[in-house]
């Protein structure tokens, strides 16, 4: 029962962040990347320090001797991830950006063996080529051949940005004691005081916003940027991060689903792709190792019992 009610956790936590990529699609034709970012997260501290307060009772002298790295958290994934995705949006659907995006767990294994000097296995190498392989087919649009050319969709590559930045926001998180919503308000909290300058020269034009744009931002908000980030927490210090993980998946195919509802058609070459790059993640991932040496380890214990 215990872990029934996480996987509905983490099924509303995968729902909402696709929700993310659906809702900015629509929201960047009325509103810039920048305030977007801008009014999601500044409401977001909203709810994220009290979270923090209630759940975590964060020790203050301690956050504050990780000033630094929790800066460069937020230039990475508050700033820089959020401005790429939402220009990313711009130029490609919602349902190629969240394919790309699922890139992310595997690239982040590639990264932390070449920085952090992990090793891979066999398996996993042969998974990372399958998810790379796949990202291929959707940016070539199942044109193999076009691969040398230049005119691939800018916000195919945009995403490929936002994957590799989000890697190493990923990687400098793992290496912060700081609890992690605390260390997403305070992050947030700097990246405010960064973005707010830029927000302002920038400024906008209320007038020119329709409802529909604002639903938008009330919920990436609420949802994305409280809620799910929230559950996801609760679901890894039950479960463990590998096994939480998995649902990831979810995103590119709630994101897909809710685009088809919306009217867009899905291509075969987003399906093959995607499904490529699902596989590919789940072997770079490590779980099919994991799930191997369980089985034989079960199979040892039944001979031996």
């Amino acid at each position: 029962m215990k872990n029934f009610k996480i996987w509905i956790l983490l099924i509303l936590t995968t729902l909402f962040w696709a929700g993310n990529y659906v809702f900015g699609k629509y929201v960047v034709e009325e509103i810039s990347p920048l305030w977007i970012t801008y009014s999601r997260w500044v409401l977001a501290l909203f709810l994220l320090f009290p979270i923090a307060l209630y759940f975590e009772k964060p020790d203050w002298k301690m956050v504050m001797k990780s000033w630094m790295p929790l800066v460069l958290l937020g230039l990475l994934g508050i700033i820089g991830y959020n401005l790429i995705l939402y220009s990313a949006l711009e130029f490609t659907s919602a349902t190629n950006a969240a394919l790309i995006s699922a890139l992310n767990p595997g690239i982040i294994v590639l990264f932390s063996v070449l920085l952090l000097r992990e090793k891979l296995s066999r398996i996993q190498i042969v998974g990372l080529f399958i998810s790379l392989f796949g990202a291929l087919i959707i940016l070539t649009q199942g044109n193999l051949g076009s691969i040398l050319n230049t005119d691939y969709n800018r916000g195919d590559l945009l995403m490929i940005g936002a994957v590799i930045v989000w890697t190493f926001y990923s990687i400098i998180g793992k290496k912060i004691s700081i609890p992690p919503i605390t260390a997403t308000a305070v992050s947030t909290f700097f990246a405010m005081i960064i973005l707010t300058p830029f927000a302002l020269m920038q400024g906008i034009n209320l007038s020119e916003i329709s409802s529909m744009s604002i639903y938008g931002i009330l919920y990436m908000f609420i949802f994305p940027s409280v809620f799910s980030f929230v559950f996801w927490n609760i679901s890894v210090r039950s479960i463990g991060a590998s096994q939480a993980g998995i649902f990831l998946n979810l995103i590119p195919v709630f994101t897909a689903l809710i685009s088809l509802l919306l009217g867009e058609v899905m291509r075969i070459e987003q399906i093959f792709g995607g499904l490529l790059v699902f596989i590919g993640v789940y072997l770079t991932s490590g779980m099919l190792s994991k799930s191997l040496s369980h089985f034989k380890r079960k199979k040892h214990d039944q001979k031996c019992a």
